[in-house]
């Protein structure tokens, strides 16, 4: 407890005593704000995803290989921002990254082909990738200062920003052109970031004195052993298997209910609002779940739940149903991510909180086109099994790591 208020102290530049929110409220809430901006942004891209498509005259093939532009943008970015956070805190890049990610959004409603589509979304892909790696470096430094397993709520803020966003782009689809509505989304991106920045900023200005490690101001990452890296690969996997699910309801969820079960579009846009719902109230009941049924039950029930509905989702006869099965996907899925990363973090230290959350990350953004060129080559509703496959796949490497240790 005395270092938990040497931090604090230290976080707020003073001496503490005074009557301003401790500075660890402050830098979790300015962090919560972050999380959901960026599933805010997101879905706001995701649902303007069919309008897109018609307007750049993509099929889905190609509009899977445009959607790989996002893919590659991140997965790059993703590859630099552990060092980037290392040299500049991870709150600087959270900020810079924001704001990139608020400007790139406006950039695919003024293309015209799939090929200026997948060089724009390049940039996009950049910016959300580095800004959710080194947003999730910041959560994971705070946790560990608070010394409370309070992950799951950070994530539970992308799920409801996602479910903003995509209801948000439902109600404007059939009155707002995606130029005018992305451009709408890049200036309450812009605002966000001017008014929540500073205080990320702020904080690792104060924290950079301190000789242990700060909110902002990751440690080292240590070597890991052998052992511990085929762990940290196996959390890592478990995690891109339950992200791909749901990047790919992101981003093929709405064009599934509008195109295959002729759904209209704000029916369609509020599928994967739903199904953010259901993923917020997973989250932010993740560390009771966790508390009293352990990490190993709840990954593995998760992952039961997410493929059963999964299943319903992809092949139901109607909308209603469809629906349905959207729900219960994001609640199985909920957790599985945030106990993954747990996990990986438990047993190799930061750097393996950093390695699995690549690899999950990376699930995400490749989900989406594999299932466009599997749409194409076979069905969209038969593409979308996938993610039953892969949340089974996900319970199946859960419960047989259930047991797994560094040593």
């Amino acid at each position: 407890m005395p270092q938990l208020n040497k931090l604090r102290t230290a976080l707020s530049g003073g001496s503490g005593g005074d009557t301003a929110p401790p500075p660890s409220a402050r830098l979790r809430t300015a962090l919560t704000v972050f999380f959901a901006l960026d599933g805010f942004l997101f879905a706001g891209w995701v649902v303007r995803i069919p309008a897109i498509k018609h307007q750049t005259g993509a099929t889905a093939s190609t509009l899977g290989l445009a959607l790989l532009g996002v893919s590659a943008g991140a997965v790059i970015t993703m590859m630099l921002t552990g060092r980037l956070c290392r040299r500049y805190g991870s709150h600087a890049v959270t900020v810079v990254c924001g704001v990139l990610l608020s400007l790139s959004i406006a950039l695919p409603a003024q293309t015209g082909s799939a090929l200026t589509l997948g060089l724009v979304l390049l940039l996009f892909g950049a910016a959300y990738g580095g800004m959710n790696v080194a947003m999730n470096s910041a959560a994971v430094d705070l946790v560990t200062a608070l010394r409370r397993p309070v992950m799951p709520s950070f994530h539970a803020a992308f799920s409801l920003g996602g479910m903003a966003g995509a209801g948000l782009g439902g109600l404007v689809a059939g009155s707002l052109s995606p130029a005018t509505h992305l451009f709408a989304l890049t200036g309450v991106g812009l605002l966000v970031t001017a008014v929540t920045g500073p205080v990320l900023l702020s904080s690792r200005a104060a924290a950079t004195p301190l000789p242990e490690r700060s909110a902002g101001t990751p440690e080292k990452p240590r070597r890991m052993s052998a052992q511990a890296r085929r762990i940290v690969v196996l959390f890592g996997v478990i995690a891109l298997c339950t992200a791909y699910g749901e990047g790919a309801l992101a981003e093929w969820g709405a064009l599934h209910l509008s195109q295959d079960l002729d759904a209209n579009a704000g029916l369609a846009a509020a599928g994967y609002s739903l199904f953010a719902l259901t993923m917020a109230i997973g989250r932010l009941s993740g560390t009771t779940l966790l508390e009293r049924f352990g990490q190993t039950r709840t990954l593995v029930t998760g992952g039961v739940i997410a493929a059963a509905g999964m299943l319903l989702g992809a092949l139901a006869p109607t909308v209603w149903l469809a629906l349905v099965g959207f729900a219960a996907a994001g609640l199985g899925l909920a957790n599985i991510f945030p106990v993954a990363v747990g996990r990986a973090g438990a047993l190799a230290g930061p750097s393996g909180v950093a390695a699995a959350s690549t690899l999950g990350y990376g699930g995400m953004l490749l989900g989406p086109p594999v299932i466009g060129f599997l749409a194409d080559w076979i069905s969209l509703p038969v593409a979308l099994v996938t993610v039953t496959v892969l949340a089974a796949t996900a319970a199946v490497l859960g419960y047989a790591a259930r047991n797994a240790t560094s040593s």
